[in-house]
């Protein structure tokens, strides 16, 4: 089978190329610009080039029995997908696909606004490191695994990020899913609040009747589930949730807390001591969900104490990239208000006594125009906040939407507003490191950071 991706670098794109690769078949592919993602799946087997132009598809894959996949944000003018559109092959988008595979398999499907890609890849782990094993298709790359896409020979259980941007995840056939949050976001996509949290709704409908729904115990949600699909929820203590953690503790950089379950077919209600390996109180709630779909699956208690404990987390999620006495760097994804302040509330918490220099740089002119004042009254509570210009990713620009709309509701922190260009000539110009750097946003400003983490160990 052949299959063309165009926008095959992304990073669900590109955990499909790899299920893909891995079954055999061939598999090219289009994008917009290199990047190590990219170059790893050319030595996996990928051919891919970078110039949308028709010439360029290699000629296997002109066929009309080539399966084509692309993204929402590839332009409806794209070359190429007008070519095979033209042509009569099968073109499909991303979630689609992945909707297939879900209906093939035992889908274990993780949706929220943020959460998602935290709890579904440490769902993975867990059950990679049990007796059950899994499939993962995840949104971010595992620093256990150094990869998005995990292939397992003989389970049938498949772990996948629900993405609900261009409700894609009503493509999804769950067997289990998992809602962490649903706080507005893609309103440019939904329009309104009650929009949006409908659509997480009609996602619960798709769960089967045999399987699950685990949900954060208070999301404003009414789920419409199938008669026989079970419901549990999950929190922490004092919040009359199914699953839930206790006795949080942090101690000497180490963080523990006490996980409750309820008693469930052929098992008693039980509670068991675990360490956290990425210890930050805005993953307890995350792990609480990850263990309660993984004991639901069958892992063992004891695996799940063992797995919890060795998560590394992800790539981008809260990175410790420079860990030293004088500097700390974190690289975090953050790009919501919702996420951006327990990011910022674990940094504090965590450096109670450090100045922190906040780097942020916006999402999407639309995401900007809706949450200008959420952000500024996240980044605000920082001692000293850059703000890089908006990272536009599918959008074109909205007039009067800029940075400058955040730094000019911020009242407390000391901030600038900089091109991407400007930032390392800011850092270098200053006489001391900063104490704490946390790097924050969803667009290219991770290229940035081996940059700063390269000029603070040139200081060191």
């Amino acid at each position: 089978m052949n299959l063309y991706f165009i926008g095959i670098g992304g990073i669900g794109m590109s955990a499909l190329v790899r299920y893909f690769l891995r079954k055999g078949d061939q598999v090219a592919g289009y994008d917009l610009t290199p990047s190590p993602l990219i170059e790893a799946l050319v030595q996996e087997g990928a051919q891919v080039h970078f110039e949308d132009s028709v010439s360029c598809i290699p000629e296997p894959f002109r066929s009309p029995d080539t399966l084509v996949v692309y993204t929402p944000a590839v332009p409806s003018d794209h070359q190429e997908l007008t070519f095979f559109r033209n042509q009569g092959n099968r073109v499909i988008k991303r979630a689609e696909l992945l909707g297939e595979l879900t209906r093939r398999e035992r889908a274990l499907c993780v949706a929220g606004t943020h959460g998602k890609t935290t709890t579904s890849t440490l769902i993975a782990h867990l059950l990679r490191q049990s007796a059950v094993d899994c499939h993962a298709f995840l949104g971010g790359i595992s620093n256990n695994y150094k990869t998005n896409f995990l292939y397992s020979s003989h389970s049938d259980y498949a772990v996948i990020e629900a993405d609900e941007f261009d409700r894609s995840f009503h493509h999804l056939s769950p067997y289990i899913a998992v809602v962490t949050s649903a706080d507005p976001d893609h309103l440019d996509i939904y329009h309104t609040p009650e929009a949006y949290r409908e659509s997480f709704e009609h996602f619960t409908s798709l769960i089967s009747a045999e399987g699950a729904l685990v949900m954060r115990q208070g999301i404003p949600l009414t789920p419409r589930l199938k008669a026989g699909t079970r419901l549990y929820t999950y929190g922490l203590e004092g919040e009359g949730a199914d699953f839930y953690a206790s006795d949080i503790r942090v101690e000497d950089g180490r963080l523990f807390f006490t996980w409750h379950h309820p008693a469930l077919e052929g098992l008693p209600a039980g509670e068991l001591r675990v360490e956290l390996g990425v210890p930050l109180l805005v993953n307890v709630e995350n792990a609480v969900a990850a263990m309660a779909v993984s004991l639901l699956c069958g892992v063992a208690e004891e695996e799940l104490r063992l797995g919890v404990a060795s998560f590394r987390g992800v790539h981008r999620r809260f990175d410790r990239v420079v860990d030293t006495p004088r500097c700390v760097l974190i690289d975090d994804y953050a790009h919501h208000p919702n996420e951006l302040a327990p990011s910022i509330r674990s940094v504090k918490g965590l450096y109670p006594t450090r100045r922190v220099l906040g780097v942020f740089q916006p999402h999407l002119y639309s995401r900007t125009q809706d949450f200008y004042r959420e952000f500024a009254e996240s980044l605000d509570v920082l001692d000293e906040v850059i703000l890089l210009d908006i990272y536009p990713a599918r959008e074109q620009p909205i007039p009067g939407v800029t940075s400058e709309m955040i730094m000019r509701e911020m009242h407390h922190a000391q901030v600038k507003v900089l091109p991407k260009s400007g930032l390392l000539p800011e850092l270098e110009a200053r006489a001391e490191l900063p104490e704490v750097i946390l790097m924050v946003g969803a667009g290219d400003i991770d290229r940035l950071v081996p940059q700063v983490a390269s000029w603070i160990q040139s200081r060191l």
